[in-house]
């Protein structure tokens, strides 16, 4: 009897997430994470994010950008000014330097570009800073307060932000970033002095992300989208009631998901060959005329797995049941030979129940879904074959030979 292995192609897929703007002057910046098992580590089942950072993140805090897993970008077309002097010491923190963004986590749906399959990213925007600029004087000496020097007022961020220690400055400009906690409201800072005129340019924004489990998706590409507006009173990001952006009032993010999967089953030399015979061997049956109980075979495979997958049968000689068979060409008659497999650990089933001697069936029923915990990386599977007592009454004559053979395909499938 013949064992075939059916070894299902994995398809690549992909994250990705891009800012836009709705008005024509749009800012785009892509966001792209990707998955691919590591045999090096089979536990990291998450996204890798692959999106170039901003050079906050990338060249002034990357230490502390890692250890808080957030990522910065530049909005470089993004530039607000005051529409008033701004009065020093004023009472309303909406009339000065203000800043809220959308610091909750917001649900954005992604879909598979092939199967039509639907995951769920989640987003915030974790951190902000900008270039300002002022006239001099009062120059940057206008926030100076008492017990705080004027770097000091934007070095150190004002609650509920959270201080970077990142600061460049000369007479008449600034360049500040603050982390933004998860659910934050509105930081601001107040002057000391009267201040003609503030402009902000080149908005730099940090970002969280939260992925799916990319072990529960199939292979391909996702993608969705996000859309932020930016401005004054109401909006997600919103620079109070005198600082109004005077370029783009939106910002869409746009979601692409890459996910490659591996699916593979490595059957040893000789492996698809499946000699059926009794424990101990022939010699009960040969010498004393006893017939075995069962005939059997436990065929080890190697199994490399990251992605769902199900399991069935296909049969050379099949009748109405769900079961293989193999035929005697000379008598006629047939058996059938149940097959069953135990997958290694880190493999359940919906239940998330081990597998063990789980049946296979020419319907697939009861094998729908095996789902990893982890990456199961080169680990051993068996197969296991069987024709029970009764058959086996039926198929030895004595002093008659008979040879039964037919081939039992095993397939693999990721397409769940």
């Amino acid at each position: 009897m013949n064992l075939k292995t059916f070894k299902q192609k994995a398809v690549a897929a992909g994250l990705a997430s891009a800012l836009w703007a709705v008005a024509a002057s749009a800012e785009t910046q892509q966001i792209t994470a990707s998955f691919r098992p590591d045999p090096t580590n089979v536990t990291a089942n998450k996204f890798k994010n692959t999106t170039p950072q901003s050079s906050i993140c990338a060249g002034h805090i990357p230490a502390q950008c890692k250890a808080l897993g957030i990522f910065s970008l530049r909005f470089i077309n993004f530039v607000a000014s005051s529409q008033a002097p701004i009065v020093a010491n004023h009472a309303d923190p909406r009339a000065g330097a203000y800043f809220k963004v959308p610091s909750s986590f917001r649900d954005v749906e992604v879909r598979n570009t092939t199967t039509g399959e639907l995951e769920t990213v989640q987003v915030r925007i974790a951190g902000l800073g900008a270039l300002w600029s002022l006239p001099r004087p009062p120059g940057v000496s206008a926030w100076t307060q008492p017990g705080a020097n004027w770097d000091t007022q934007w070095r150190r961020a004002p609650s509920p932000c959270v201080s970077t220690g990142h600061l460049a400055a000369s007479a008449s400009y600034a360049s500040f970033f603050w982390v933004v906690p998860k659910d934050a409201g509105a930081c601001n800072r107040v002057p000391s002095s009267d201040i003609a005129w503030l402009n902000y340019y080149t908005l730099e924004y940090a970002y969280e992300l939260v992925t799916p489990n990319p072990l529960g998706m199939a292979s391909g590409q996702y993608v969705g989208s996000m859309t932020y507006t930016v401005g004054g009173a109401g909006a997600d990001f919103d620079f109070g009631d005198n600082m109004i952006p005077t370029g783009d009032s939106s910002l869409t993010l746009d979601f692409t998901l890459d996910v490659d999967h591996i699916l593979k089953v490595d059957v040893p030399p000789g492996g698809t060959l499946i000699e059926l015979v009794p424990q101990g061997g022939w010699q009960a049956w040969l010498n004393q005329g006893r017939k075995p109980t069962r005939l059997f075979k436990d065929q080890t495979v190697n199994l490399y797995a990251s992605s769902r997958f199900k399991m069935s049968l296909d049969c050379q000689y099949a009748e109405a049941d769900n079961t293989c068979r193999i035929l005697d060409s000379v008598s006629g008659e047939s058996v059938p030979v149940n097959v069953s497999v135990s997958l290694p650990h880190g493999i359940t089933d919906p239940a998330g129940r081990p597998v063990n001697r789980r049946p296979l069936r020419r319907d697939g029923v009861g094998t729908e879904l095996f789902q990893p915990t982890f990456y199961v990386d080169r680990k051993p599977s068996t197969l296991h074959f069987e024709i029970e007592r009764d058959e086996v009454e039926k198929m030895l004559k004595v002093g008659e030979s008979r040879a039964y053979s037919g081939n039992i395909t095993v397939i693999w499938d990721s397409e769940v």
